[in-house]
Formats: C-alpha cells, sequence, structure tokens
C-alpha cells in the first residue's frame, strides 16, 4: 500500500515507543534499554489520545515500538483502539521468551497489520552476540515461522555496521527464505550504546547498496533503506538518472506485496515525514534525532509536527549544509540528519557517509 502524504503537514508514519523495558541489551541499541518499566510512561487512555492525535494529524501508519512493547499487557488494547479509528497498526516484539505464538495469535485477534522482528547475522551466534541475550536468534526465526502460520504480514530489520557489512549476501539469502513482505535495512546511527559501535565507511555503503539493488530486481517483498537516504541517489545512478528532478520510481520491490503496511515514493528523514514519541511522552523528530520539541502531555502533536521550528527546517534542504547543500540530489535524498547530529552535533550538517564530492 503507498500513501502520498504532505509532510509538511504530516508525517507519513509515527513511531511511538510504548515502553523502553526490554530484556536484551542490543549492542547498538538507541535507548540503552533495561529489563524494568518506567512508572511514567504514558498510560492506555494517555496512549489512545495521542493515537486521535495521529489520527486527526493525517498520518495513516503507526509503530508501537519499544524497547519491548510484549513488556505492555494493554499492548492489544493499543492496537485494536488504533484500528477502530482506521490507523494501519505495527509493532515490533523482542525475540525474547515473552515472544510466544499465544501472543502473536492475540495480537492478530486484536487487528494488527504487521509485526517485525529484527535479524542481524545469519547465524544464531553473531546475532546472539549483538543482541547479548543466547537463544535470541532461535526465537526470532520461530516468531517468523509462528507469524506465516497465522498468517501475520512479517517485516524484518536489519542493522548493518562493521561488525556484521561482510555477511550482507548471506543475510539476503536468510530475509529471502523467510516469507517477508518487507525488509527494513538500517545503518548505523552512533547514539545509545551504538555510540560504541563503528559504521560502515561511505565505500562499504555503496557496496552494500548494490547487493540491496541487485536483490530488489526480482524481490517480491519492499526493501527500505533507512538512515542511508542516499540510496536514494545510488539508485537513480544505477537507472541513468543524473537530476534529483528525474522522476524516481519507488524505492522497494518492483512488484511489491499488497499485504506490506505501507510505503511512500518520498524520502522519510527525521522531522519530514517521521515522527517519534518516546516512552514518556516526548516528541522528536526520530528516536536517532532525540532532541526534545514538546511533549503529548502539554502540546498538540499537531502543533509541533507543523510549526516547531526544529521540525520546519529539517523539512528545508536549503539548510542543508557542506557538500549536501551542493549536492543535485538533495531534495530527493538529503543524507541522513540524525547521523549528520550524532556526530558534529548539527542537524544540517553534511552526511558523513557518501562518496559524492560536489
Amino acid at each position: 500500500m503507498r500513501f502520498q502524504v504532505d509532510f509538511d503537514q504530516q508525517p507519513l508514519l509515527v513511531i511511538w515507543e510504548v515502553t523502553r523495558a526490554c530484556a536484551l541489551a542490543c549492542r547498538h541499541c538507541r535507548a540503552s534499554a533495561i529489563d524494568q518499566r518506567d512508572p511514567n510512561e504514558l498510560s492506555l487512555e494517555e496512549g489512545c489520545r495521542l493515537l486521535d492525535e495521529v489520527k486527526e494529524l493525517g498520518t495513516p501508519i503507526v509503530v508501537l515500538s519499544g524497547g519491548d512493547p510484549l513488556q505492555r499487557e494493554d499492548l492489544e488494547d493499543l492496537i485494536a483502539y488504533g484500528k477502530s479509528i482506521g490507523l494501519r497498526m505495527g509493532t515490533i516484539p523482542a525475540g525474547t521468551p515473552r515472544l510466544s505464538r499465544e501472543r502473536l495469535a492475540s495480537l492478530q485477534a486484536s487487528g494488527v497489520d504487521q509485526v517485525a522482528f529484527s535479524i542481524d547475522a545469519p547465524n544464531a551466534a553473531d546475532h546472539d552476540g549483538f543482541r547479548q541475550v543466547p537463544g535470541s536468534f532461535d526465537l526470532t526465526l520461530q516468531g517468523a515461522r509462528w507469524a506465516g502460520e497465522l498468517g501475520i504480514p512479517l517485516q524484518i530489520n536489519t542493522v548493518f555496521h562493521q561488525g556484521n557489512r561482510h555477511q550482507i549476501r548471506e543475510l539476503c539469502s536468510l530475509v529471502q527464505s523467510l516469507n517477508i513482505v518487507f525488509w527494513e535495512v538500517f545503518f548505523l546511527v552512533p547514539t545509545g550504546r551504538g555510540s560504541e559501535l563503528q559504521g560502515c565507511s561511505a565505500a562499504e555503503m555503496e557496496e552494500i547498496f548494490a547487493e540491496l539493488y541487485a536483490l530488489n530486481q526480482s524481490a517480491d517483498f519492499v526493501i527500505k533503506v533507512t538512515e542511508a537516504q542516499q540510496y536514494r541517489r545510488f539508485v537513480q545512478q544505477q537507472e541513468g538518472r543524473r537530476s534529483a528532478h528525474s522522476p524516481l520510481r519507488e524505492i522497494g520491490a518492483r512488484r511489491g506485496h499488497p499485504g506490506s503496511i505501507g510505503r511512500s515514493s518520498r524520502v522519510v528523514n527525521a522531522g519530514s515525514g517521521f515522527c517519534f514519541i518516546d516512552h514518556v511522552g516526548k516528541i522528536c523528530p526520530s528516536g536517532f534525532l532525540p532532541l526534545e520539541r514538546g511533549n503529548v502531555r502539554q502540546h498538540r502533536l499537531a502543533d509541533v509536527y507543523r510549526s516547531d521550528e526544529l521540525f520546519v527546517q529539517l523539512r528545508d534542504p536549503l539548510l542543508l549544509k557542506g557538500k549536501c547543500s551542493r549536492c543535485e540530489y538533495k531534495r530527493d535524498c538529503g543524507g541522513s540528519r540524525s547521523r549528520a547530529w550524532a556526530l558534529s552535533g548539527d542537524p544540517f550538517a553534511e552526511e558523513p557517509f557518501c562518496v559524492l564530492e560536489r
């Protein structure tokens, strides 16, 4: 499903971190989650009010993330309420013993449109080492099988960094073997625990782009690249387009998958087509750009997204600096504003890991 959304007026996607609690200790975790819930988390009532505001804003898709959203007993209530007001609802359970066929069946009964699981290596030793909990890999694959049995559309999330960049082909093969509708490929943003990891270089990112582009020619699932907006430039170059004003076919599978939660032909970036709400209600341009611009307990989400100075500026490509300001692809790429901020302290600085020099 593809949505046409005016990014100046509403984000395509709102991610709400329903809890920061998680039994995993993932090495890249932007939130440095711990296995304990915060008593100041948004309540069920507050969460439903937030979903009402998202609907009024005109945003079609909400993803309930964490931490591990399965730590909330009312997760199904939140999903059911979102569905009742016409939102498409997804969630991202962690690969822990809380993940069971019964809980997935409960999510299905609540109306969930898509579930996502994280796989960051093609084998248990490397994946569990990254997640720092033994058994996570096997539980995640079992969860994928259960989702297939229950008919729940499945998404896989993968984070690339120096530790697994050499495994791109094996990961492509593993993902292809699963019955998925969506593969979201993240590139490390050094925030939270991730600040202790090393991301891929610009040249290494181009090598991964090439593998993803090749897979995209035949895959029957959507491939979405996150925090590497320059993949859109890579696609244009591969298809012989030198100008960012040339028509660009949708980034995703050529055939796409009707079960996918939704996507956009426009580039999504922090504060531009995207908004993040943390577990205690803070409104931020992205979880990877955690600059608080309001709180849903005191501010209307629409007012912050549409009128806050930082949000408005993040949607203006003329404010980009360095080589991004001179690049002909800046309107259709813009670089990762989150990575620019993480490495320079300036969300408008040039994308640190792009091979182009203009």
